[in-house]
């Protein structure tokens, strides 16, 4: 009897179950953002502007374009802040800028609509140091064409947008390669002269302390880029006073509060939330996001939702790893005993595990048409394969051959053999295989926040997103002490069995 043949259905049917849970729960207006500063705040506006009229969530962070875009259409999130030339070139896939009307014809087939502007244009743009812009009269982009030797450092989005790098190199006929940075890290590596030259907002809170020159668009290349809220149409009949609430932040951001707010983000230490609070107590005055309170380490560590972070972490790694082990332990188990199947078997979980996680995550989000725990459980499951599977197959190879061939004199059948002589002698390596599992699923579930599953990854996304060591470590401590408390469980357990064994 194959176990597999009972064991797979159900985990799937597990999987799916979670990673539909955010779907089904129509009462929840559920607000997406992307993963870099002013998204972030973006999507807390938002959030709290509609708190008062529904049961709102902010699932941060989600990623590029492609993947919030992806579980807006999913309906794992009802809205999120965009802007109106990421929309045109980038989703709807124009050569040129069109005006909103257009834009909206083309979405109300997919059931989505774009409204409410928000009162300010942040298009990209191409910075360096100040110092080195007058050094070597760089004052345009189409100045950079002389200049193969500078180092251009861009983000992963901007390099790979139809209306980022691309079309910027052949409208200038720049010779540069670039690299490819997190946003956040990019100032940090021109203030270093590591690059000297990134790709910017033009709404940036660090171009001004930073004493940077934005060079001028001269081609005219980069469109408008408004920003305003990308939505699911039902939004309107399903929260229709929130939904109100939120047209009423039509024109409400001028450029210049946006620029203080991501100030007082990525340069004053504030939290998002905070900074959204205090915009929308004094949305009528100038500057008013400086209001909030900067959050030290402290805070950042034990507040902002920790137990929530933590139960959410756990029960990614809990269930990756209970369910490898159900899987893995039935397939080491039969790699032991049959070895024409061994190699194959080693060799497939062994692929799986070599697959980098963001990519496995790319692959499974349009798969699986959904975002969240589906998804980052089914990539931890795979990655907690190979330890599991192979400390399995191992233990059981290692059994004395001589005390199976007893347990054959003393007619022993192969199932009594298995659970009463080679599954206890090969325990301690199987438990071991299964610690190794879950103390690399800890550190591998921090990937769940980029796909909104949360998780201290959410913590450590933000970290990268405002380049704010503190925030980062907020995220990795608690990761590294979750990890070493699993270890320090399994070696519990792994003495208990031994003293069992002996006594």
């Amino acid at each position: 009897m194959n176990p597999l043949r009972y064991l797979l259905p159900s985990l799937l049917a597990l999987f799916a179950t979670l990673g539909s849970g955010h779907a089904a729960a129509d009462d929840v207006l559920r607000i997406g953002s992307k993963r870099f500063t002013e998204s972030y705040i973006l999507g807390e506006i938002l959030k709290q502007t509609a708190a008062p009229y529904a049961k709102t969530e902010h699932l941060q962070g989600l990623g590029n374009t492609a993947i919030v875009f992806e579980a807006l259409k999913s309906g794992n999130i009802d809205l999120y802040p965009e802007y109106s030339g990421t929309i045109d070139l980038e989703i709807l896939k124009h050569t040129s800028t069109t005006s909103l009307a257009d834009i909206n014809r083309e979405l109300a087939p997919l059931g989505l609509g774009a409204a409410v502007k928000l009162g300010f244009n942040n298009t990209y743009a191409l910075a360096m140091r100040a110092a080195d812009s007058e050094r070597l009269a760089i004052r345009n982009m189409s100045d950079l064409a002389s200049h193969p030797e500078l180092k251009l450092g861009l983000s992963h989005e901007f390099i790979g947008r139809a209306d980022g790098w691309p079309g910027v190199a052949r409208r200038y006929g720049l010779p540069q390669k670039p690299v490819g940075l997190d946003h956040g890290l990019a100032y940090e590596a021109l203030g270093s002269h590591q690059i000297d030259v990134i790709d910017i907002y033009s709404t940036d809170a660090k171009i001004k302390s930073l004493g940077l020159r934005v060079l001028q668009d001269d081609l005219h290349y980069f469109p408008g880029y408004d920003a305003l809220l990308l939505y699911r149409l039902d939004v309107a009949q399903r929260f229709p006073q929130a939904w109100r609430a939120l047209q009423g932040l039509e024109g409400s951001i001028p450029a210049t509060d946006m620029i203080a707010m991501n100030a007082a983000a990525e340069l004053e230490g504030q939290s998002f939330s905070a900074i959204a609070q205090s915009h929308l107590q004094h949305a009528k005055a100038h500057g008013a996001a400086h209001g909030a309170v900067r959050t030290g380490f402290i805070d950042k560590l034990l507040g902002d939702g920790l137990w929530r972070l933590t139960r959410q972490h756990i029960m990614l790694v809990l269930l990756a790893v209970g369910a490898a082990a159900l899987i893995g332990i039935p397939l080491g188990i039969m790699a032991a005993f049959a070895p024409r199947l061994r190699q194959g078997v080693i060799a497939v979980v062994g692929v799986l595990q070599t697959i980098p996680s963001l990519a496995l995550l790319a692959m499974l989000i349009p798969l699986l048409g959904t975002i969240g725990t589906l998804p980052a459980l089914i990539a931890l499951f795979l990655y907690a394969l190979l330890p599991i599977v192979l400390n399995t197959c191992t233990g059981i190879a290692q059994v004395p051959e001589g005390l199976r061939l007893a347990a054959l004199a003393l007619g022993l059948r192969p199932w009594d053999r298995l659970l009463n002589i080679d599954l206890p002698l090969a325990a301690p390596v199987i438990l071991a295989g299964v610690k190794t599992a879950a103390v690399m699923s800890v550190g591998t579930a921090t990937i769940a926040a980029f796909i909104g599953a949360g998780g201290y990854g959410e913590r450590i996304a933000t970290g990268l997103a405002l380049n704010d060591n503190a925030m980062l470590l907020a995220g990795a401590i608690p990761a590294a002490l979750l990890a070493l408390a699993t270890q320090f469980l399994f070696e519990l357990l792994e003495h208990v069995l031994v003293r069992s064994r002996v006594g």
